[in-house]
């Protein structure tokens, strides 16, 4: 029987982290790989810091570049994924983008961008990877990034509040159809984060003050504050874990 630390470990395990070049993904990518595991990462440009946080740990790391805006890439990701690897155990959907407009006047445009990479996208990779799961007979994690607004409505954000609202729901539903696969479905939802998605809000002095008022904690939090939630949800300790969001957000939504 293994210890309980040793449920913690993802020694011998490959992930994909999708958005893995900088803020939450990388933050995430670097404590799978501390925790064992090889990383492949995906991302719409270059990954040399992240692959050299990773590396320096002893871990390998494969960069695969693929705007995730569309579903094009995915055969591909796995594939690769299983050519460099020979295998799949753990999938975290971190890439997303933001577009921030009045409601009154927001756009199709910045509708269906943010639903195509925040939801769709997140839904078929993981609807791969779980295919790849039930093939290999292994089983498997998958782990979304939900947000505060999978529970709250927010301001001038609509179609991101839809798309995580959505993410919250189709973990749950995943979890539903693929628990008897032995594949946990969950995610994490992350609160204020130092981030580039972040930048404006923090850099609006009124706003940053109003925020780290409300916020337990008293700090905006770090990709690596998402760290242990994610080895966690990827580990073995996490077994009997399926269908939960799981906040990191200082304290925000108890308030």
């Amino acid at each position: 029987m293994k210890s309980i630390l040793e449920k913690f470990s993802l020694e011998g395990k490959v992930a994909i982290v999708t958005g893995a070049s900088r803020g939450l993904g990388q933050g995430i990518a670097v404590g799978l790989a501390s925790a064992g595991a090889d990383i492949v990462g995906v991302g719409s440009g270059d990954m040399p810091e992240t692959e050299k946080l990773i590396t320096d740990l002893g871990r390998k790391f494969h960069a695969i570049k693929a705007n995730l805006i569309s579903q094009e890439p995915i055969p591909r990701i796995v594939e690769e994924t299983i050519k460099e690897f020979g295998k799949v155990d753990i999938l975290v959907n971190n890439a997303g983008i933001i577009r921030r407009e009045d409601a009154i006047d927001f756009s199709e445009e910045n509708w269906d961008d943010v639903l195509n990479i925040n939801l769709k996208t997140t839904f078929f990779l993981s609807q791969a990877v779980a295919k790849q799961f039930i093939a290999q007979k292994s089983g498997g994690k998958i782990i979304n990034i939900a947000s505060m607004l999978s529970y709250q409505g927010g301001i001038r954000v609509p179609s991101y509040t839809a798309s995580k609202s959505a993410v919250m729901g189709i973990t749950k539903s995943m979890a539903n159809e693929w628990a008897g696969h032995n594949i946990n479905v969950n995610a994490i939802a992350p609160g204020y984060m130092a981030t580039d998605n972040t930048a404006a809000l923090r850099s609006d002095e009124a706003r940053n003050k109003s925020i780290e008022e409300r916020i337990p904690a008293a700090r905006w939090g770090t990709p690596e504050d998402l760290a242990g939630a994610a080895v966690y949800l990827a580990s073995d300790a996490a077994s009997y874990v399926h269908g939960f969001t799981l906040a990191v957000d200082g304290g925000w939504l108890a308030r």
